[in-house]
């Protein structure tokens, strides 16, 4: 019985440091500075969000920089007023001129570069979203990096440009970056012409298997919860027990 209850509490133990470790894992990896595009579909326009915590306790965040892409540009670059931030859009001449929408494009913004007020720097604890549109995006699985430069109140500059490769750990300063997805027009027409849509037993195929996964899963935590219950009981029955004896 004692064996049966210290293994309870090494399971729950174990249960609270997972939790933990992944709760952690969450807190640093939103540290970093990152972008969210809210629909990279290839051939269209996207919202993309820069979040930028300050990391540091003692200075505050009072400028950030990103570059865009030269080799798969933007035609069209705009930015989302932050209070207290001016937004300055850096155009360049490009390496060669490339087509873009049917169109060609010798010169393309190449930065975008964020300005604090003094009362509106990044303070400890604190982080900022800077928002742009852009488009036209590139090809669908085109990875579109964009390193960002943070500075701070104190001098220290952070570049966020690492590259991260797939299948090796992140690196400590990644760029914030993201892929391009089919375009809406390939999605919606994905089967071709006169060609069926899989139906039939593939789509009860799949529910039955998550319906297995999430059978197996509430069994399992059915069991988990008996035998704590178990244990439970027949710890009051010894302690009813000892009671009486007394």
């Amino acid at each position: 019985m004692k064996t049966s209850h210290r293994r309870t509490l090494k399971t729950a133990c174990a249960a609270t440091l997972v939790a933990g470790l992944l709760a952690f894992g969450v807190s640093a990896a939103s540290a970093h500075v990152n972008v969210n595009p809210d629909d990279p579909a290839a051939g269209g326009y996207t919202h993309l969000t820069f979040n930028v915590p300050n990391e540091s306790p003692t200075a505050k965040t009072n400028k950030l920089e990103v570059s865009l892409p030269t080799d798969t540009p933007f035609n069209s670059v705009s930015v989302k007023p932050v209070e207290g931030w001016t937004a300055e859009l850096v155009t360049t001449t490009l390496p060669k001129p490339v087509t873009v929408a049917g169109a060609t494009v010798t010169k393309a913004v190449s930065s975008v570069v964020w300005t604090a007020d003094a009362a509106h720097q990044i303070g400890q604890n604190e982080y900022q979203a800077f928002s742009i549109s852009v488009g036209v995006l590139p090809d669908a699985g085109t990875t579109i990096a964009l390193p960002a430069t943070q500075s701070y109140t104190d001098g220290t500059v952070v570049k966020w440009d690492e590259k991260t490769v797939e299948g090796q750990p992140e690196p400590g300063r990644p760029a914030p970056s993201f892929v391009t997805t089919a375009s809406d027009s390939a999605a919606s027409t994905a089967s071709p012409s006169g060609t069926p849509a899989p139906s039939g037993p593939s789509a009860p195929s799949a529910a039955a298997s998550t319906s297995s996964d999430a059978g197996s899963t509430a069994g399992w935590f059915g069991l988990a919860a008996g035998l704590i219950g178990l244990v439970a009981g027949v710890t009051a029955l010894v302690r009813t027990r000892s009671t009486k004896a007394k």
